[in-house]
């Protein structure tokens, strides 16, 4: 068996995790940028600022709700490989669109650019809608059933530092430099996605259903009930739930309790990324490869307990003097900064240990010519309870519910996970 990381090498794997890394890297940067700019260049308000980063997480998500059942059914019907073409062609324009948001904004033409831009990032949903099946189902046609839970740890490990690398990037350039780098990389992404060997449809064609509804409650129907599928999928949704809710509330937290300034803001959202990286490859490590929940409820009730404390911990802070932001090293010189980013890093190692192996269930449990359509239904149900999710941020926060409050809420949702994957355990070990 090839270890992990030696899958890197293989022209099977490395052409797919290179645009995946790519994608995940231009998203994140072009998305960020957007957020810490309207954030500190354009409101004031903490409220309003939760609402904005509300409003682009739920309008990102529409497009998984509608075509992730039609994203599915194309992907088990077609040429995975072609597909992925398609889609980092249409990066292109979509990043012509964003780029040109970002540069109307900052012209002081905000409403035509917030426009633009919050349209992008629906495009960019449409976008991670039809790709984000393929590259978990493309994996067991290209990788040995041993190499699955290894290929899907790295495949969420560059993932996620993927997202670092482009979240912390944004909190470090200007505007004008992330519109260029936002068409740049997707020229990039688009050259390393020709490279990806051919996927072609496993097992017999498939009757396209293009009606967005009544796709999405076939394919639902056709895979929630299998216990085992329907737990896993219930377990991701709260998961990403959880992952909505922080990523909404950080921006503002950062902004207005810990009175730092954008590039600590884009750091504290990055540290995230790099504990979810860090937890897929250690449990990769500590099931050797065997595809289990064994760890999945104990990493999420540590992940919950870390979120309480670090509630506790900002509500310690010691805010910077009124009208001012504390930069990176005036946040660091805090007494208080070391220990809220430790255990800021535990959430996302907890989090990364947990999810990891339950996507891996999705692309093993059923066969090969299935997949795709199993990872769109969980991508349907995903994105409807992140709506969920989203759409709870704005009314609470309407009820004067402040960020550090939100926390405990979160802790509350990753007990509820706990159970969910304690009774897949049970089903499946």
């Amino acid at each position: 068996m090839l270890n992990a990381l030696g899958l890197l090498k293989e022209r099977r794997f490395l052409p797919l995790f290179t645009t995946q890394f790519l994608g995940a890297f231009n998203d994140n940067l072009f998305k960020t940028s957007m957020v810490l700019f309207a954030t500190y260049a354009i409101f004031n308000d903490a409220r309003m600022e939760a609402n904005f980063n509300a409003l682009a997480t739920g309008l990102s998500l529409i497009p998984f709700f509608l075509l992730s059942a039609l994203s599915g059914q194309l992907a088990d019907t077609h040429d995975k490989a072609r597909i992925i073409r398609l889609v980092k062609g249409a990066e292109i324009v979509i990043m012509l669109l964003g780029a040109a948001g970002l540069l109307t904004a900052k012209a002081g033409y905000t409403t035509p650019g917030m426009v633009m831009m919050l349209g992008a990032v629906v495009l960019l949903g449409a976008h991670s809608t039809f790709f984000g099946p393929i590259k978990y189902a493309i994996l067991p046609q290209h990788l040995q059933p041993d190499e699955v839970l290894g290929g899907t740890g790295l495949v969420e490990a560059g993932t996620y530092l993927a997202i670092l690398m482009g979240t912390i990037t944004a909190g470090y350039i200007g505007i004008e430099t992330a519109a260029g780098a936002v068409l740049a990389l997707a020229l990039v992404g688009y050259a390393a996605g020709r490279q990806v060997p051919p996927a072609p449809r496993e097992g017999p064609p498939l009757k396209i259903n293009y009606n967005p509804f009544t796709a999405s409650i076939r394919l639902i129907g056709a895979t929630m009930h299998i216990p085992r599928l329907f737990l896993a999928i219930c377990a991701i949704s709260f998961f990403w739930t959880i992952g909505a809710v922080l990523i909404i509330i950080f921006p503002p937290l950062v902004k207005n309790v810990l009175t730092a300034d954008e590039r600590v803001a884009s750091f504290v959202i990055a540290i995230f990324s790099i504990g979810v990286a860090i937890g897929s490859v250690v449990i990769n490590s500590m099931l050797k490869g065997r595809i289990s929940a064994k760890y999945s409820p104990a990493s999420v009730i540590g992940m919950g307990g870390f979120v309480v404390l670090f509630s506790v911990l900002v509500r310690r802070w010691t805010p910077a003097p009124a009208g001012t932001y504390y930069d990176w090293s005036g946040f660091i010189a805090q007494p208080g900064a070391v220990p809220t980013l430790a255990v800021l890093m535990a959430i996302s190692i907890t989090g990364g240990m947990f999810v990891v192996p339950l996507y891996a269930f999705l692309t093993t449990t059923v066969e090969k010519d299935q997949t795709a359509r199993t990872v769109a239904a969980n991508n349907v149900v995903n994105s409807g309870a992140m709506v969920v999710g989203s759409l709870s941020v704005l009314g609470i926060t309407a009820m004067g519910v402040t960020p550090e409050d939100m926390l405990l809420v979160v802790a509350g949702m990753c007990v509820v996970s706990a159970w969910i994957a304690q009774k897949l355990h049970r089903a499946c070990d």
